[in-house]
């Protein structure tokens, strides 16, 4: 699932993954009902066995999972769901407001 979420990226695949790597995405999340757009930063650091370490908006959620093509969180009451091959944000606050958006890769 790793190779899956950094090749998505679009980070080099040489092998095995070489030395510790990260990406930042830029997600413009559009939130309902209030109608206001948020830019979110996602920053995904990894090695060649794993995710080491997931920032959302310089934050660290306590824990994520893999998912097939990306992976899921949770910060603040907000369950967030990344599509990392879609590059799509759809997030949840416990049923009272909604985000969807597109992930721009900003560096690696």
């Amino acid at each position: 699932m790793l190779a899956v979420a950094v090749a998505a990226l679009g980070a080099p695949m040489t092998g095995a993954l070489a030395a510790p790597s990260s990406v930042v995405l830029s997600c413009s999340v559009a939130y309902l009902p209030q109608r206001s757009t948020w830019v979110r930063e996602v920053r995904i650091d990894w090695d060649k066995k794993a995710i080491r370490r997931l920032r959302i908006d310089g934050q660290e959620p306590y824990s994520f999972s893999l998912v097939p093509g990306g992976l899921v969180t949770g910060l603040d009451n907000e369950r967030i769901q990344i599509d990392l091959v879609g590059r799509q944000w759809q997030s949840d606050f416990r049923g009272l407001a909604t985000g969807q958006g597109r992930c721009e890769t900003v560096s690696g």
